[in-house]
């Protein structure tokens, strides 16, 4: 296959986007909206014939075009964005593709960690990287009742203690899961930093990272799914099918949530969770909104109250922790990227 090429495809590139998304169009996916590299395989009049493409750590949006198949050019593809993922230090890769192609990346290599439905599977190039995950979490088992609660915390607010006080005041331990994921305007670093200061009071909680398991939405592709809310839901049953392998390895019979009524993310997310959870053997409990100047506290807010440097306003939403954090010199370059932001308002 001398005469074929494989080269990245730059944003600037319409020309060769536009036959990327064809490409894609034919196999009934389109271009995700979260990607930080995109190949092309070009063909000796430079026309492209098969793509893929990476987020953070995972492998995405695969298509070979009909004319080559049999070829092997996928193989090829997936070589080349492993190479690319090996280059930037990730070694331990993710990846989603439909259920009736699985079997081919078996081949190459990655493990089936869940799938949705009959639409996705979601896989990884370790063979026993969940179960080594499952087996150093279950460390941290404990008897009596134990919850769980996910939270990405950005930053930490008094809607977020709240939460966790009234959850651990219902259980005997609190597993509490911050989002590792650096996808967010504050660091993951400094979001865990400040949760762990802010539930330092509650001696029934365990906090623990998520890990590449706990997928936010960034992560979660959206190309196989044809509708927002088929998204949500999609992500939403992903979720709880990784969570309830997490719950059982921790003896975990509830999950907290946070009411959001303002959100339609939230509110699809919350309702999948309370039909689908009991059915796992774990009760889904909603916890209503704590409120401060007679509104919901949210970290949108917070943020947005950051960007216009209304540090004196914050005091009603965060704890002190958080606003000491945010007062102080370490916090700079984090504000700094909160101010760049063109919108900080977002689910």
């Amino acid at each position: 296959m001398s005469e074929y090429t494989i080269s990245q495809v730059y944003p600037t590139d319409r020309r060769s986007l536009a036959q990327v998304d064809s490409l894609l169009m034919q196999e009934g996916i389109s271009r995700d909206a979260n990607l930080d590299y995109i190949c092309a395989m070009y063909d000796e009049d430079y026309q492209i014939i098969a793509t893929g493409s990476c987020f953070a750590n995972t492998l995405r949006c695969f298509a070979v075009s009909s004319a080559h198949q049999g070829e092997g050019l996928l193989n090829q593809v997936i070589t080349h964005l492993m190479d690319i993922q090996y280059s930037r230090g990730n070694l331990h890769l993710f990846l989603y593709t439909k259920i009736s192609s699985a079997k081919f990346f078996q081949d190459l290599g990655f493990y089936e960690i869940a799938r949705v439905d009959g639409t996705l599977s979601f896989m990884e190039n370790r063979k026993n990287g969940f179960a080594g995950y499952l087996a150093n979490l279950s460390k941290a088992k404990r008897g009596g009742l134990s919850g769980a609660l996910v939270m990405n915390a950005n930053p930490f607010t008094f809607g977020h203690q709240y939460l966790v006080e009234t959850a651990a005041s219902q259980c005997d331990t609190l597993h509490i899961f911050i989002v590792s994921e650096d996808a967010s305007l504050i660091p993951f670093s400094v979001r865990k930093k400040l949760v762990l200061a802010g539930t330092s009071h509650l001696s029934n909680v365990i906090c623990h990272d998520s890990g590449p398991y706990i997928i936010s939405n960034a992560t979660f592709p959206s190309y196989f799914l044809k509708d927002e809310e088929s998204i949500i839901k999609g992500h939403a049953k992903l979720d709880l099918i990784i969570f309830s392998k997490i719950a059982e390895a921790l003896s975990v019979s509830r999950r907290y949530v946070g009411e959001e009524p303002a959100s339609q993310v939230t509110g699809i997310y919350n309702q999948v969770m309370s039909s689908k959870l009991p059915s796992a053997g774990i009760d889904c409990i909603i916890i209503p909104r704590k409120e401060a100047r007679n509104q919901p506290i949210s970290a949108s807010t917070v943020r947005q109250l950051i960007k216009n440097g209304d540090f004196e306003a914050l005091k009603p939403f965060v704890p002190p922790s958080t606003l000491h954090y945010f007062t102080s010199e370490e916090a700079a370059p984090v504000i700094e990227r909160i101010c760049r932001a063109e919108n900080v308002i977002h689910y």
